[in-house]
C-alpha cells in the first residue's frame, strides 16, 4: 500500500486555487482538497521581504501519486517557485486513508 500524505500548496489567487484543486481530483492526483482562505504569508525572496494573501490548498494523495500532483501544480501555478510540501500521515480513520488509496489510483 502506497503511503498516505498531505500536501500543502499555495495559491496567489482564487481562480488558481481553483484550478489546481480541480486538476488535482479530475486526473487522481488528489483524492480531495481543502481550499482554505484567508492565508497570510511573509517569506523571503530575492533579498526582500515578501507578505501575501494567499489561498492555502491541502491535497490528500498518495506515495505513488505524488509525481503527478506536482507536476499538474507546476503546470498550472503561475509563481516561479511554488509551495509544494507533503508529509506523510501517521495514523487516520481506515476507510478514509483507504478512501486515499481508491480515488488516487489510475482507472482504466
Amino acid at each position: 500500500m502506497s503511503e498516505r500524505l498531505v500536501t500543502l500548496i499555495t495559491a496567489p489567487e482564487r481562480t488558481v486555487a481553483d484550478a489546481i484543486a480541480d486538476a488535482l481530483v479530475e486526473r487522481r492526483h488528489a483524492a480531495c482538497v481543502n481550499i482554505i482562505p484567508g492565508l497570510t504569508s511573509v517569506y523571503r525572496w530575492e533579498g526582500r521581504i515578501e507578505r501575501d494573501e494567499e489561498w492555502l490548498l491541502v491535497a490528500k494523495t498518495t506515495e505513488s501519486a505524488y509525481p503527478g500532483l506536482e507536476a499538474c501544480v507546476l503546470d498550472l501555478h503561475p509563481d516561479e517557485l511554488p509551495e509544494i510540501v507533503a508529509m506523510p500521515i501517521a495514523t487516520g480513520l481506515a476507510g478514509y486513508l483507504a478512501w486515499i488509496g481508491t480515488e488516487t489510483e489510475r482507472q482504466g
